[in-house]
């Protein structure tokens, strides 16, 4: 099989450090419990696996067609959509009275990432449809939800967000589009937005774009942003769907991966004006389509752990197969695997795989306490936890990504670098998620100016503290078997500390030197929380494997948490170094003189 949902690792990461159990004993999710968990993540292990994942070449080899402003999909993509949005799959966490299932956050996150390991040009779509559901559900008028909120949800449309201009990528102040009201309430959107995920396609009969255009008495910079509902397709009163509306697809982009995901260019108002509706208040639509993009960097994160758990899948396979040389020790060639490098790249794979989904799967539980949790101070500190790993999750996430599908190549040598194994797509696939959705140098920024800060630094010392407490825990089990686990993660968390305090303490001082050492820092803070949130896992097994619960997983996940804490989290020391003395190398450099 191309792929198999890792559900064991899941359950597992859902449980002992996402909290999933100690929430549905809290009664934070009503009505779930371990058995459902289990058989939903079946199911859409069984769903990923033989319904999507056989696509994924289909679409990287085959493409789209575009002709007369229509997207044709790859072959079989339709009526897999088709059967995914019956099997309830895009409606998982979506509002129950519009059609959804309203589970939690945290138990969606497991499944996108299975829809994204299966096919990520598939798995892309998805996300920004829920993304537009939520952000009608907090944003829209009773009128709007009415008529295209159940749609959304159900996956019967698809949603877009409407954001980049050719003049204007992540700053949007500068942004053109623009709405002249109409009288009766609606709007007339001219201008035009490229990098369109999902702008034009058959899988559905309707496509509701969320636009960010400007009023005719709107503010200059982003102050001035109002978001718009533009549907492909009028839909009247009854629900039905009318008139073709003025927005039309002008092109797709020919891309380095995900071929079969159509990136458009979308023109609005070529023909007289495309109606929409205003989304939430004048002027106030960043704030709204910031509800849509907080949760789609989580989905995007999780696309980055999707693309490297399947590329480590196949990195695996195939060492386990091929054989070349002796490895020490043994007396005939062996397979790939037991050569000590080939192991290094593999379990690097794997560490970095694993950290990665636990520090997405711990944001989408703090999403739901923020959601969910009867106390109003618990819904804060929720927030503002879920806040500060957000752009973690996003940059970490997607940076490995690429980082372990460009190792799954290395595992497969020269059959790696062509196109026949499999293997490139993956890289040329993963590329994408550290630029989209905000890039990770923009991840690296919101996080040191935007969430250390958070409650006067309290949200960011609290995370510090939880990872120390792992590390002592760690070392008071005094087991061989952790190695040297304990010191490590001590060491990455102190070395965190310190560079936490240098950054609020730099960020009014000298505000450029602590932009230059954002990357590093955002690095620095992923290795130290990925490697306690593994070491979470390995105390959790270590429990299990002494009170004789006889599963050989217990031991790997402990050797996993060690690898990743001794040969990856152990390059802390030097990221702190990068971030407090690195900044005048990259401040006091003057590239433009030097071209």
């Amino acid at each position: 099989m191309e792929y198999r949902a890792p559900v064991a690792d899941m359950a597992f990461t859902l449980r002992y450090v996402a909290g999933l159990t100690r929430s549905i004993e809290d009664g934070l999710y009503a009505d779930l419990s371990d058995d459902l968990v289990d058989t939903i993540l079946e199911e859409a292990g069984k769903f990923a696996s033989e319904r999507l994942a056989p696509l994924n070449a289909v679409g990287d080899k085959h493409g789209l067609r575009f002709q007369n402003h229509a997207v044709t999909m790859p072959p079989g993509w339709k009526a897999a959509y088709a059967d995914w949005c019956a099997g309830g799959w895009n409606g998982l966490a979506g509002p129950a009275e519009y059609g959804g299932q309203g589970l939690p956050h945290l138990l969606n996150a497991p499944c996108l990432e299975m829809w994204n390991a299966a096919s990520m040009a598939y798995g892309i779509g998805p996300v920004l449809t829920m993304g537009a559901a939520e952000a009608l559900a907090a944003h829209g008028t009773p009128e709007l939800k009415r008529l295209y909120l159940e749609k959304l949800v159900t996956g019967a449309w698809t949603g877009t967000m409407n954001l980049t201009e050719p003049q204007a990528g992540s700053d949007l102040a500068v942004l053109r589009a623009r709405a002249e009201p109409v009288g009766d309430g609606s709007y007339r959107i001219f201008g035009s937005k490229i990098f369109i995920t999902y702008g034009e396609h058959d899988l559905t009969d309707n496509i509701v774009h969320l636009v960010l255009a400007r009023l005719p008495d709107a503010p200059a910079g982003t102050r001035g942003i109002s978001l718009f509902l533009v549907p492909k397709f009028l839909v009247n009163a009854d629900g039905s769907l009318g008139a073709r509306n003025d927005v039309f697809c002008a092109g797709v982009e020919h891309k380095l991966g995900i071929h079969a995901s159509p990136t458009c260019t979308m023109v609005y108002g070529e023909r007289g004006g495309a109606i929409g509706w205003l989304v939430g208040e004048p002027n106030r639509g960043l704030a709204c389509m910031f509800t849509m993009m907080n949760n789609a960097r989580l989905a995007v994160a999780l696309q980055g752990v999707a693309i490297a758990e399947r590329a480590m899948q196949k990195a695996v396979a195939y060492a386990a197969e091929r054989k070349q040389g002796r490895a020490p020790g043994a007396r005939a060639d062996t397979a790939i695997i037991e050569h000590p490098d080939v192991k290094r790249m593999l379990m690097e794979m794997r560490g970095k795989t694993a950290a990665a989904r636990a520090i997405c799967y711990t944001v989408a539980s703090e999403i739901d306490k923020a959601h969910r949790h009867a106390d109003v101070g618990m819904r804060k500190t929720a927030h503002e936890r879920a806040s500060l790993l957000t752009p973690v999750a996003k940059a970490f996430s997607t940076d490995i990504g690429s980082e372990v599908a460009s190792l799954g190549v290395q595992v497969h040598g020269g059959m790696g670098y062509v196109e026949e194994t499999g293997a490139a797509q993956h890289l040329r696939d993963a590329r994408i998620a550290a630029i989209y959705e905000g890039t990770n140098g923009i991840q690296a920024i919101d996080l040191v100016t935007r969430k250390l800060p958070l409650s006067d630094g309290r949200t960011v010392r609290a995370e510090i503290e939880r990872m120390r407490d792992t590390a002592r825990r760690i070392a008071a089990q005094n087991s061989p078997s952790f190695g040297h686990m304990a010191a490590r993660l001590r060491g990455a968390v102190e070395a965190l500390d310190r560079s936490t305090d240098w950054m609020l303490m730099t960020l009014n001082r000298a505000p450029a030197d602590a932009l230059a050492g954002a990357t590093p820092y955002l690095r620095l803070f992923a290795l130290a929380a990925g490697s306690g949130f593994l070491a979470e896992e390995a105390l959790a097994a270590h429990g299990l494997a002494a009170r004789g619960a006889d599963d050989p997983e217990h031991a790997r996940r402990i050797l996993r948490a060690r690898f990743f804490a001794e040969n990856v989290a152990s390059l802390a020391p030097g990221l702190e170094s990068s971030i407090v003395e690195g900044a005048g190398s990259i401040t006091d450099a003057d590239l433009v003189a030097a071209l």
